[in-house]
Parts: C-alpha cells; structure tokens; sequence
C-alpha cells in the first residue's frame, strides 16, 4: 500500500522535550539556553566495509596514495588486501566448465520387466509383488518342468501349502559299454522339520550328482543307487551343523529332514531304491498286464500291515498311517537305505512320486488309469497330466512327478 511522505520531526527542547523552532535561542517553555546545547553524534558504520578510514577525513573511504606512489601511514599498498571483516573478493571463474569424459564401456542391458501373472499387465517389483493389482507372484519352486533326454519331471507347489517343499533331479548317461541310463530323484520334505525345502533341494541333487558319477564309472546301478541315497543323507545332515547362536532365538527345531526315492532305467534293468513313503510305480504300455508298486513304505501304516496287526485297508485308514518311520536327516533313525532290481518283459513307463499324487492313485491299478497311454513316449506330457490329476482331486500337498520309459531310447533317440 502506498504511504503519504512523512515531514521531519521539529527539534525538541534538552530540558523539557518541548517542540522548539530552528534558529531558537531559547526554550519557549522552560528558558533553557538553546546556545549550549551538544551537538548530535556523526553517523558511522559499526563495521567498516573497506578498510579503516583515514584520520581526520570524516568518511569510510580510505585517503588517497601520494603521487609518489608510497601510501600513507596505515594504508595497505595497492596490491594488498586490505584486512576487513566482510570480503567481497572472489577467485576468477572459468567461463566455460569442462564436461566429465564418457564411460568407454558399454552400458549394462536393463532387465526385462516383468508382467503379473494375474492381470498380466503390472510391473512385478523386486519384492515379487504386482505395482498394479497387488498380487504375489509365484516363486520358482512353485511351479516346476524339467525334461532332458528320455526322463522328465514335474513339481507343483499344490492348492493348500504355502511353499513347495518337494525336490527332484532327472538325468541321462551311458555306461561305459555305450548302453544309454536314465535316472529321477525325487525327494520331499518333511513339513515337521526345519526348513524340509532346503533338506529336499541338497537331497536331490547329492543323489543325482552321485549317479550320474557313478554309472559311467561302470559301477552298478543298484550299488550306485545305495550310494546316491548315503551320499543325499550326509547332505541333509551337513544342514544342521548350523552354529549353536543360530538356535537361540529357536531352540526347539529340528533338524531339516527329507524322503527319498529314486530309480535308474538302462536297457533290461530297471533299480529303485527308497528311503520314507514316496513311490516308484511300473505301469506296462499294454494295459492288459498287470502294474506294480515297486517300493514299501517306510510308515506307521507299512508297519502295522507287514507285522500283520492291520488290513491295509484299515491300517491306511487310521489317522497315523502317514507318519513316516524312515527319512534323511540328523535325527533320523539308523540309515537304512532299501534297494531292489527288477527285468521288465515289455516295455511301460516308471511312475516316481511323491504322496502328493500317490494320495489320489493309491493302488497300483489306480496310478495304471490315470498314467496316459503315451507315457513312455512323451514322459513330460505324462507327468503333467498326472500332476493335474492331483491338483484336480484337492492339492492337498505338495506333487511331483518324474516318468521315465522302459526300455530307454537308443542313445540320441530322444522323446517324443
């Protein structure tokens, strides 16, 4: 807002503060003498800006230099500095500043982003959740297919576990007179111990790197299947030689534990071997003949059947009959590693599962309804149709698969 310009205030009297006129020599109110009255006080800055003020000048400005060019007395020559409390000096800048050169090597290629498996249209973040819809996105174990050669498998997180705890490993190799071997490990974690999917994991791949060693070597498939199983066990115990301060904040865990089972198929031969209730299955191509189970249970179940206590019937049907009485793993009973061979007559497709499907096709007639025809020529497809098949019927666990054709495709053959 605009202001009006104000008049200087008139003087007023030393005495009495009255107003009085310039040129008054005396007070009209009080008399007191005008005349003797002091002067007001010059105005001088607290701090100089630029250096002290030469005597007897009045100003701030330093005095002049004589011509001779010798300053005064107290005044810096020309080149120096004066010494003040505010500098105003600053050091010459360049007009141009230089650019920083560019990095000669390449740039590193972004990671594709990737699209929700829900609404198939939000980034994923690196937490595994969608910025769109907010959905979690499956973790790899979830869902998992492998083939190589003439075996695959497949693993399946299921409908009610929040993980998947199941592991496997597949392979193919020769013998060392040339004759083509296939294997599957397929192992599942015990959910009552700690961390059964890390158990699982370091189980399967000890048992397949071990065959897969061995057989080559010319060892025998059946001692080489005892060996995979002892090598998976010390494993899963090297997993609970963790340091006693991992334990105190959970000091009632277990030790990680694990089942096992696996098979190895060469030309004529077929070798399981097992250690807890997961299962090989033999199913023939030709249906007509009759399928098997390959493996026993090591369960409450197997037991009170084998000892004659119970009808299988009615042993499975009591609420113990999956606790499992054999397993990998620290705390786990006398090793006891089980092995059997067996020479097919016609050729089939070798079932290994986990409970996770046998709970759906218990028997062996039953497992032989639902294993497809083509089984042995498309192993991958055989496997997942049987792991729909348990997720059809609940998915009530975790599921895994492998299937392997008997006899094994001459090397290079490959599946169909």
């Amino acid at each position: 807002m605009s202001q009006m310009p104000r008049q200087a205030a008139l003087p007023k009297c030393p005495s009495c503060a009255e107003p009085v006129e310039p040129g008054d020599l005396f007070c009209g109110a009080c008399g007191y003498d005008l005349s003797v009255a002091p002067a007001p006080p010059q105005d001088h800055p607290t701090l100089p800006l630029a250096g002290p003020a030469a005597p007897g000048t009045g100003t701030d400005r330093p005095a002049p230099a004589p011509a001779g060019g010798t300053p005064p007395h107290g005044q810096p020559p020309e080149n120096e500095q004066p010494e003040t409390g505010v500098r105003f000096d600053r050091p010459d800048e360049p007009e141009e500043y230089p650019l920083q050169a560019p990095d000669p090597r390449p740039a590193a290629p972004a990671a594709p982003a990737r699209l929700c498996v829900a609404c198939r249209t939000g980034r994923v973040d690196g937490d595994g959740y969608c910025e769109n819809c907010g959905h979690a996105q499956p973790r790899e174990r979830d869902h998992l297919e492998r083939e190589t050669g003439p075996v695959a498998a497949v693993s399946d997180r299921g409908l009610r576990h929040h993980r998947n705890e199941d592991a496997f490993a597949v392979g193919h190799t020769t013998l060392p007179d040339g004759t083509p071997a296939a294997l599957a490990i397929v192992c599942d974690g015990v959910s009552s111990a700690t961390r059964p999917d890390e158990a699982s994991l370091a189980a399967s791949q000890a048992a397949g790197d071990t065959l897969l060693a061995a057989l080559p070597r010319g060892t025998h498939p059946q001692t080489a299947m005892h060996e995979a199983i002892v090598a998976a066990a010390h494993a899963v115990n090297a997993l609970a030689g963790e340091p006693a301060t991992a334990r105190e904040h959970a000091p009632h865990q277990n030790a990680p534990a694990c089942t096992i089972v696996g098979a190895v198929v060469t030309s004529g031969l077929l070798v399981v071997g097992w250690v807890g209730d997961s299962r090989v299955y033999w199913v023939p191509t030709d249906r007509a003949a009759p399928p098997a189970r390959l493996t026993e249970d090591d369960s409450w179940a197997a037991q009170m059947v084998a000892a004659g206590l119970m009808s299988e019937a009615e042993a499975y049907a009591d609420e113990r009959a999956h606790a499992i009485t054999g397993w990998l793993g620290a705390d786990a009973y006398e090793l006891e590693p089980h092995t059997a061979s067996f020479r097919p007559d016609r050729p089939g497709a070798v079932v290994v599962c986990t409970d996770g499907l046998w709970n759906y096709a218990e028997t062996a007639r039953e497992m032989s309804e639902v294993v497809p025809p083509d089984a042995a020529t498309r192993p991958l497809h055989g496997a997942r149709v049987l792991v729909g098949h348990a997720l059809d019927g609940g998915g009530h666990d975790n599921v895994t698969v492998a299937v392997l054709p008997f006899p094994v495709p001459p090397r290079g053959a490959g599946s169909a």
